[in-house]
């Protein structure tokens, strides 16, 4: 497989305390997964605080994760709502050498379905580069449809869709019409044990920042059936609930930073550090389960 099946982590990007880019916290980080079994990751993607990184700083989150282990698999954030300049952030990522990339509905556009699916087909046509497309409506307004990933799913490096809308129906809808080992990811913490019970592949995760071995068995446990992981995962029904009670990722940048995994739990504006009222009932939560 190109992209292994199960828990990718969605790495966030660790700063300084003068807002540069902190590579030590950031080995830190990809350590703490490494032991804890979690092998492939996202970089440059949301949680990593996309719109605020530049290039050479991408490179050098890439360049770190290669070095810290030749076995860790990449797939890099490389989508946008300009498809040209998504061809270009795609083409400029396979020159960095990583696995596949990341390319996200385009957002604030609005795109019609022919649109979405002109999208991505101009990218997978100009990139030779595995894809996996990435389905957030609640950041790009629109929701890429069943038949629209069906149709996609029939181009040779279209390898898979991180469905983040947490519609259980509308997953159902697209197993139905694509082939079986097309992957389906969930792109969504809450959801993601359903969607792996209803055949999904893995998850493109946040709280696994925090918890890559408890959940990865979770996964695992769905991906073969086993609902009692359901009656498990209602142990981190609050962990969950503060992991997006502020936008991602402030609040599992603070848990890190409070787990002594990274040094700040600082982020980039127009982004701010978490509530000291959140932060309390986060601390709270990583207490009751012995995260802290």
């Amino acid at each position: 497989m190109l992209i292994n099946k199960g828990v990718t982590t969605a790495l966030v990007t660790p700063f300084k305390n003068d807002g540069s880019v902190d590579l030590n916290s950031f080995e830190s980080l990809l350590d703490h997964q490494w032991q804890r079994g979690l092998k492939q990751f996202v970089v440059n993607g949301t949680t990593a605080e996309s719109p605020n990184l530049n290039k050479d700083e991408i490179s050098s989150l890439v360049d770190c994760v290669k070095k810290f282990n030749n076995e860790a698999k990449i797939i890099l954030g490389t989508g946008s709502n300009s498809t040209r300049k998504t061809v270009e952030m795609t083409l400029w990522g396979k020159g960095l050498g990583v696995d596949a990339a990341l390319v996200v509905v385009p957002y604030y556009n609005k795109p019609p379905q022919q649109g979405i699916e002109a999208h991505f087909t101009e990218v997978a046509q100009n990139v030779d580069l595995p894809i996996v497309m990435y389905n957030v409506p609640g950041r790009t307004i629109v929701s890429m449809n069943d038949e629209t990933t069906a149709a996609l799913s029939v181009i040779k490096n279209i390898v898979g869709t991180k469905e983040a809308s947490g519609d259980m129906k509308l997953m159902k809808s697209i197993k139905s019409k694509v082939d079986r080992d097309w992957l389906i990811l969930s792109g969504d913490d809450d959801t993601c044990l359903d969607l792996c019970l209803l055949g999904g592949h893995g998850v493109i995760s946040v709280v696994s920042h925090l918890i890559p071995s408890e959940i990865s068995s979770l996964v695992e446990k769905a991906m073969q059936g086993d609902d009692s992981c359901l009656v498990e995962f209602s142990k981190y029904k609050n962990l969950l609930k503060y992991l997006y009670i502020e936008p991602n990722p402030i609040p599992v940048k603070w848990a890190l930073q409070k787990m002594g995994i990274i040094k700040t739990s600082k982020v980039r504006l127009p982004l701010v550090e978490m509530s000291k009222e959140n932060s309390h009932q986060m601390e709270k939560t990583l207490d009751n389960l012995g995260l802290i």
